[in-house]
């Protein structure tokens, strides 16, 4: 009897282990073939979304597309299960960034029997797309992204910094070109006139509001020069952090089953950011 359970219970583990290969990694033949299947369901699921928001289209097709969204979300969610069931981490997965992503990319279809309309968010799923660089075994592209997401949380105080300057210098533009040109050319308050040294510092330039007087055309080359010089700013910054973070980037697609971080060394036995021991993939 007990050597019976313990067939059972090896045999349910045996196809949980497989199943999690087939679905969480993509260095295996069964991996890549259902990332494959998985990102052209994802490409004309989004589509179908898209297409629906056109009034001739959808006076059309729109049934049609509607069954589409309903059958991709079926799919959708029967995968999120099935990647609940096999995770041995469940929790940690629907908590990561991984498993939001992937239970957002199926809320707005259930949402729009309560509220019509909001099947238009389930562009989100377009997020899941990213997933390419995982299938076509692009890790250097995967490396990449880890790269620049390193970067960017080692640049974060100085951008913080940087914004906070930014935000003290508009400030200041915005009030004094609100005491120069006034209510007469526009400037009918202060956050009004925040919203142009924003806008012209930015070099977007609307040209909804614009200064009159010589004083306050002065003010705006001075605030558009300005802008020219301080765009590099964050730019040195963030591009000093990628220089830096290149130095150790991952290069393999192997996934932590804990904590869903991709892209580990392929020496990697153990996660590099919680630890945890690394699942050897069956190839």
């Amino acid at each position: 009897m007990i050597a019976s359970n313990r067939m059972t219970s090896n045999s349910q583990s045996g196809w949980r282990e497989q199943l999690r290969v087939v679905i969480f990694e993509a260095d295996t033949p069964g991996g890549k073939a259902f990332d494959v299947l998985l990102l052209w369901a994802i490409a004309l699921s989004v589509l179908a979304v898209m297409l629906e928001s056109i009034a001739s289209i959808r006076v059309q097709h729109g049934r049609a597309l509607r069954v589409a969204e309903w059958l991709f979300t079926g799919l959708f969610t029967v995968e999120f299960a099935l990647r609940l069931l096999c995770a041995p981490h469940p929790v940690r997965y629907a908590r990561s960034i991984f498993g939001i992503v992937d239970l957002l990319a199926v809320i707005p279809t259930y949402v729009s029997l309560l509220i019509p309309g909001s099947q238009s968010l389930l562009v989100i799923r377009a997020l899941r797309l990213l997933r390419v660089f995982r299938v076509l075994k692009l890790a250097h592209f995967l490396g990449e992204i880890e790269v620049l997401s390193a970067a960017m949380s080692a640049s974060r105080e100085k951008l913080i910094v940087f914004l906070s300057i930014v935000l003290t210098l508009v400030t200041i533009l915005g009030s004094l070109m609100y005491l120069i040109e006034g209510e007469a050319s526009g400037f009918t308050s202060i956050p009004r006139s925040i919203y142009w040294a924003i806008v012209t510092m930015t070099t977007v330039g609307y040209g909804d509001i614009t200064p009159q007087s010589i004083p306050g055309q002065s003010l705006a080359a001075v605030v558009m020069i300005l802008g020219y010089a301080i765009i590099a700013v964050p730019t040195g910054i963030v591009t000093a952090e990628i220089v830096e973070a290149a130095r150790h980037r991952p290069v393999t697609t192997r996934v932590c089953m804990v904590c869903m971080s991709e892209g580990h060394e392929p020496s990697a036995r153990f996660c590099r950011d919680c630890s945890a021991r690394l699942e050897d993939p069956v190839l």
